[in-house]
C-alpha cells in the first residue's frame, strides 16, 4: 500500500463527517479541498483499490424507518464459514458479517421489515449447511458510537 498524500487524508477526514447533501457532493467537496470533481472521484476510486476505503454511504435511523434490527452469533462449522458468510451476503439486509473466535464464530446483523421476513431469513440461514447454532441477540438499549479518525 503507497503512503496517504496530505490531499488523500483532507478528502478521508471529510467523508468520514462532512459529505454535503446535494447533486454534485463530490463536486462541491472538491472545492473545499481547492481542486475538480474529477480529481476528487478518481481519487476515491484509488483509494478503494488499495483498501484505505470499503465504502461509501451514509447511516439511516432503521427502527424510524420501520425497520427491526438483529444482531445474530452463529456457530458454523470452520470449514462452513466462507459459504455461509456468502450466503448471508445475499440477504440485502444483512448489513455486515464477520468472524470471530470462540463458540459463536460467525455474527451479523440483520435489517427487515417485520418479524416475519426476520423469521423466515433466519430459518434459512438456520437451514445452511455447517450452521451447528444460533443466537438471535435483540437490543435492549441502543448506544451511538461515532468514530472519527483525524488523519492530519
Amino acid at each position: 500500500m503507497t503512503e496517504l498524500s496530505d490531499f488523500d487524508k483532507a478528502l478521508l477526514n471529510l467523508l468520514q463527517g462532512d459529505i454535503p447533501i446535494c447533486s454534485h457532493p463530490f463536486a462541491k467537496m472538491a472545492r473545499t479541498l481547492g481542486t475538480d470533481e474529477g480529481t476528487v472521484l478518481n481519487r476515491l476510486r484509488e483509494l478503494k483499490a488499495a483498501g484505505y476505503l470499503r465504502r461509501i454511504g451514509t447511516f439511516f435511523d432503521s427502527h424510524r424507518l420501520g425497520y427491526r434490527g438483529t444482531l445474530v452469533a452463529l456457530k458454523v462449522a470452520p470449514s462452513a464459514v466462507n459459504s455461509v458468510a456468502q450466503a448471508i451476503n445475499r440477504y440485502p439486509g444483512a448489513t455486515h458479517n464477520y468472524e470471530r473466535e470462540g463458540l459463536y464464530n460467525l455474527w451479523f446483523t440483520l435489517l427487515t421489515p417485520d418479524v416475519e421476513c426476520e423469521s423466515k431469513i433466519l430459518a434459512e440461514i438456520r437451514a445452511l449447511g455447517g450452521v451447528e447454532d444460533m443466537l438471535k441477540l435483540k437490543a435492549n438499549k441502543k448506544y451511538k458510537v461515532n468514530v472519527q479518525f483525524n488523519l492530519q
